[in-house]
């Protein structure tokens, strides 16, 4: 008597002989199976032009040819238009703006004992730049402006990408 759950041993034989002769047919590599065939044979065709050393032996069926239109947009006049709608895109996008005035460590027992009126000490010193920082990110410095009642800040330096690395060190 034979087990349903259990799957006869010729059958098994029967079916792994199968596969395995169906991924046996499928070694051969075709050129649309191997991109980095027709690539490495383009390079090849390439150095060769340039007079550079060239591998031996270029991929079969595969030769290079040269970029089209349709790959690589022409560099004309005609893309000074396509910027400002570009552009367009993401003017709309919000962004998080944040002026830091300073910063400081407190401790918990610190943070318990504040109360209305006092005062924190901050790092930074009365009249140095304050951090305009946009989404996190640091990208200019400035100082504080009052017109009317109302304050804002004035910006007086745009960071520059080295100087941000610097400044996120401190």
């Amino acid at each position: 008597m034979t087990d349903p759950n259990k799957p006869d041993d010729q059958n098994l034989d029967d079916e792994w002989a199968a596969a395995m002769s169906e991924q046996a047919g499928d070694d051969a590599p075709s050129a649309d199976d191997d991109p980095w065939a027709e690539a490495m044979a383009e390079q090849a065709a390439a150095e060769e032009a340039e007079g550079n050393e060239a591998p031996a032996e270029p991929a079969a069926g595969a030769e290079a040819q040269p970029a089209s239109g349709s790959v690589f947009q022409p560099l004309e006049g005609g893309q000074d238009k396509a910027v400002p709608r570009d552009l367009e895109m993401i003017m709309d996008i919000p962004v998080k703006l944040t002026v830091e005035l300073g910063r400081t460590k407190l401790t918990i027992k610190q943070l318990l004992e504040l109360a209305q009126g006092s005062v924190i000490e901050l790092e930074g010193l009365a009249g140095e730049p304050m951090d305009i920082l946009i989404n996190g990110y640091l990208i200019a410095q400035g100082e504080v402006v009052v017109v009317e009642d109302k304050y804002g800040i004035r910006i007086t330096e745009i960071i520059t990408p080295s100087e941000r690395v610097q400044k996120l060190n401190r």
